[in-house]
């Protein structure tokens, strides 16, 4: 079964980011926190309208929304979780991207133990799941995009690296992905 057909007929979704605190000691006294962002970037056709992510904590007209910035990677499971309900969103909404990026500017291949998911957020099933673990130096990862199609919203993979330590850098980039 493909991801779009596991995927149709969502009306809330949950993403959710974890990563493990840096470990050891550097010569200069210590290593600095590693600060992993989620972001949910919402596209109306080929133009951005709106962002959540550490600097914006709720979309607009309060549908999508993130439940907190971690800055170290302190803690268990899920540090960063974005919701978004869908039977929420402006009309004018057609696409939302989430993505990853690497705030302090660790690649993702340094950073112990990070993933990604997408969760269904009605039935509790995790639909996407990606291990971020790097790759040339990655800073920034584009786990996919869910479309609004007439039959509802459906959930499309795309799983790329990007260079992006900002969610706003990814923008520019995220533009070959909206075809």
């Amino acid at each position: 079964m493909s991801t779009a057909e596991t995927s149709q007929g969502l009306s809330f979704v949950t993403m959710a980011l974890g990563w493990d605190p840096a470990r050891g000691r550097w010569i200069d006294g210590g290593r600095p926190d590693i600060d992993l962002n989620a972001a949910a970037m919402m596209f109306a056709g080929d133009a951005i309208a709106d962002v959540v992510y550490h600097e914006q904590l709720m979309s607009q007209d309060g549908s999508v929304r993130l439940l907190g910035d971690n800055t170290t990677g302190e803690g268990e499971g899920d540090l960063e979780v974005i919701t978004v309900d869908l039977t929420r969103l402006p009309d004018h909404l057609t696409t939302i991207f989430f993505i990853v990026t690497s705030y302090s500017g660790q690649p993702f291949g340094q950073i112990d133990n990070a993933f990604c998911r997408l969760v269904d957020g009605i039935a509790d099933y995790e639909f996407a799941r990606y291990e971020l673990d790097g790759g040339r130096g990655a800073t920034g990862f584009v786990m996919g995009k869910l479309v609004r199609t007439a039959q509802g919203w459906v959930y499309q993979e795309i799983g790329v690296n990007l260079p992006a330590k900002h969610p706003v850098e990814a923008v520019p980039q995220l533009a070959q992905f909206l075809v």
